[in-house]
């Protein structure tokens, strides 16, 4: 019987990443945690699955949906693999906030799993830095994670020009959407909102009356969401003080943003954020390049979430960068930096040196060098052609003639040049 054979490719919507990638992915992943750490974020990491039901509560009609990939265990629970974070680190919280000291400040980088089509910049399984500020109501902590947000940027040495920093608040749209003769369930309507860019502007339409807006309310909004209606909005703030204060919340952290230097925020009164939980300030960092115009991540505050676990509310607000739109986002500006191979080369050049060789290793590896050591005696020639198909810089030669003399040779294979050293003791 003939053995089937199995494909050696990796599923629909995921990659492998192969050492040159990795060392991609592990720049950004490390960029990532050294801005969290700069500002005090301790970090953590929740189970990769959960409870389906914590992300059908809150996380919207396709993440917490369609998109889940979920299946049942051995004591007949329905678990799922986690397509986002903040539920998930909000039942982490929830368990301890009570007796810990506010605020709670912690960042993850994890993967995360989405039953979606893939496409350019979105796959099914991703990887994401969240970052969160729980126990604090203040505007300050809405200011430090956009702050944040934007180091994240420049710690990528972002140009100025190639990104912008969008704001809204959802309690100004909470009371905008009665303006425009839509009462009831905001869940629902905004859900229609965040898809206004990928729908037509007669199915956008079609869909808010589906939800309790007539004809001339849907016409209204979808006039509002294309731009096209600012006077209404500029004239709705003006008679309203709920979205006076809302929209004064907004513009005391862009001029906070700006007094600090950072000049790539504007308002945005037609942001939305997909997710149902929240319920503040929302922002996204949009990306201005020519070819890959779209955003690259955005976050919220989200001070009602801890209801579902049964837990007192508390307020929380964070952002969640994602892996493949970064890399897209450092491709297209050209960022992505020269990742060097820092492993030394130490071929085994004579079998009767094995063991000299071999202390050779361990004293390098002691001094805190990545050693690569060959297990096969070459010659020196091939020892050179080999590390330079493998991109390896530094090449340690220690043959009969180095260990006579108590030394050993280090060659830079980029500049060719070679140096003698001293055998470690």
């Amino acid at each position: 019987m003939a053995k089937t054979k199995l494909s050696n490719q990796e599923p629909k919507g995921t990659s492998d990443w192969l050492p040159s990638e990795f060392a991609i992915r592990n720049y950004i992943f490390s960029t990532w945690r050294s801005v969290c750490r700069s500002y005090g974020f301790e970090e953590y990491l929740t189970p990769l699955v959960e409870s389906a039901e914590i992300y059908r509560a809150k996380s919207g009609e396709d993440v917490g949906g369609k998109e889940l990939v979920t299946f049942t265990d051995l004591g007949g629970r329905e678990l799922c693999i986690r397509p986002e974070m903040t539920p998930s680190v909000t039942r982490l919280v929830s368990k301890v906030y009570t007796s810990s000291p506010k605020p709670l400040k912690y960042f993850s980088i994890a993967n995360f799993m989405r039953n979606e089509k893939p496409q350019r910049g979105r796959n099914r399984e991703f990887w994401q830095l969240n970052c969160d500020i729980f126990g604090s109501a203040s505007l300050g902590s809405d200011l430090e994670i956009l702050q944040l947000s934007l180091d994240v940027m420049r710690a990528f040495k972002a140009p100025e020009e190639s990104y912008v920093l969008r704001l809204n608040s959802r309690r100004l749209l909470d009371n905008l959407l009665p303006i425009f003769g839509l009462q009831g369930e905001r869940a629902p309507v905004f859900r229609i909102l965040d898809k206004f860019s990928k729908l037509s502007r007669d199915e956008f339409e079609r869909r808010l009356i589906e939800v309790g807006a007539d004809a001339a309310s849907a016409k209204q909004v979808s006039a509002f969401m294309a731009g096209e209606s600012d006077d209404v909005f500029a004239a709705a703030i003006l008679k309203s003080e709920e979205l006076k204060a809302a929209k004064q919340e907004i513009d005391f952290v862009i001029n906070q943003l700006q007094a600090l230097g950072y000049t790539q925020v504007k308002f945005d009164p037609t942001l939305i954020r997909g997710f149902d939980y929240y319920d503040g300030l929302v922002f996204e960092v949009f990306d201005n390049h020519v070819d890959n115009r779209r955003a690259l991540f955005g976050g919220g505050r989200y001070n009602g979430l801890a209801e579902i676990f049964g837990s007192e509310s508390f307020p929380a607000v964070g952002v969640a960068p994602g892996d493949e739109t970064t890399r897209l986002f450092l491709e297209s500006w050209g960022l992505l930096p020269k990742i060097e191979d820092e492993r030394y080369y130490l071929p085994l050049l004579d079998s009767s040196l094995l063991a000299d060789t071999q202390r050779l290793a361990i004293a390098l590896r002691a001094e805190g060098k990545q050693v690569l050591f060959a297990f096969e005696p070459q010659r020196p020639g091939k020892a050179l052609e080999f590390a330079n198909k493998q991109g390896i810089k530094n090449v340690v030669i220690f043959g009969s003639e180095e260990k006579a003399k108590g030394e050993y040779k280090l060659k830079d294979m980029e500049k060719g040049s070679e140096v003698s050293l001293k055998l470690p003791k």
